[in-house]
């Protein structure tokens, strides 16, 4: 999918696998909104998950790898899930969705998520969508300021439901 120098080391992105959802939910987990989402002592719905998101192709699920210098293979170190969505509006364009965009604490800063948004950004635009999006939690401000270094806008007020 990609692989790219960074500092100190290798960055590659691949399809996630199944031994991938410990190291998956784990990051997810790893803030205080992830912490009170994620349940890591039961894989069973994270694996169901999987499999409905590997069954179709209009879904993928990303991991990253950072591989330091000198070494064969290194941990996984981020993730993100992207969808890729038709509509009716905007003449049926379809439009990709990124989400559950994740890096490694003590890896932050260094790009990874900047590579693994843009080649999101590039694998939407080869599978012929006009228009990106995704939703952010209105108290990651770090996160807002971000994805709009990479262009996107907080063109409209999200609204979710839990059921």
């Amino acid at each position: 999918m990609l692989t790219a120098g960074v500092d100190g080391g290798t960055f590659r992105l691949r399809p996630a696998a199944p031994a991938d959802l410990p190291a998956i939910v784990q990051l997810l987990a790893d803030d205080s909104l992830g912490a009170g989402r994620e349940r890591r002592e039961d894989m069973a719905p994270y694996g169901r998950a999987m499999e409905a998101i590997d069954a179709d192709p209009c879904h993928l699920l990303v991991v990253g790898e950072f591989v330091p210098d000198g070494a064969a293979d290194g941990p996984l170190v981020a993730t993100f899930q992207l969808s890729f969505l038709p509509g009716m509006s905007r003449q049926g364009a379809w439009r990709s969705q990124i989400e559950g965009v994740r890096v490694a604490a003590g890896l932050r800063g260094k790009g990874l998520g900047n590579l693994m948004v843009r080649w999101a950004i590039d694998e939407s635009r080869r599978r012929g969508c006009t228009l990106m999006q995704l939703t952010t939690h209105k108290t990651r401000t770090g996160a807002h300021r971000f994805y709009e270094r990479l262009g996107f806008e907080a063109s409209h007020e999200g609204m979710k439901l839990p059921l």
